[in-house]
């Protein structure tokens, strides 16, 4: 499988997981045990196999400068390792966005907003959560930490 097969599939899984929180997760209690616990997972694993393929050494100077980092994303095998880091974290606060919302009591629709532009510009997302959060409970902090799971 070359880099751009690897990029599609690696693409398409997170689909998967985006097509099961917008619209499976009302109806499905285990979105979370799917999307967080296997898809995530295939994507963090991924992400650590492109790395592990393409580490060097001398890669690691270049994270420290914005020429750097910009080296770096001349290479399709970083920009997809990049790609999966953003992908699986993305879900990760959206599997958050989801479960904090039920926890909450806030409808699922009034979170559609939120989990697409989570999944398209990430932490715009989250900032839209937390402002819907704040406009349906009348809270920005609700009783518990706004970053604790239960």
């Amino acid at each position: 499988m070359n880099i751009d097969q690897f990029f599609n599939l690696v693409v398409m899984i997170a689909g998967i997981g985006w097509i099961i929180l917008l619209f499976v997760s009302p109806f499905w209690l285990h979105y979370n045990k799917v999307v967080g616990g296997i898809i995530a997972v295939i994507i963090a694993a991924s992400y650590t196999a492109l790395n592990a393929i393409n580490f060097r050494t001398e890669l690691m100077q270049k994270f420290s400068s914005l020429d750097g980092v910009m080296e770096l994303f001349s290479s399709r095998p970083i920009v997809t390792a990049a790609w999966c880091h953003i992908l699986c974290f993305d879900l990760l606060v959206a599997v958050w966005i989801k479960r904090d919302s039920v926890k909450r009591g806030i409808s699922h629709w009034k979170i559609i907003p939120a989990l697409v532009f989570t999944c398209l510009l990430g932490p715009f997302g989250f900032l839209i959560y937390m402002a819907t959060r704040w406009l349906c409970t009348g809270r920005y902090f609700p009783q518990s930490s706004a970053f604790v799971a239960s």
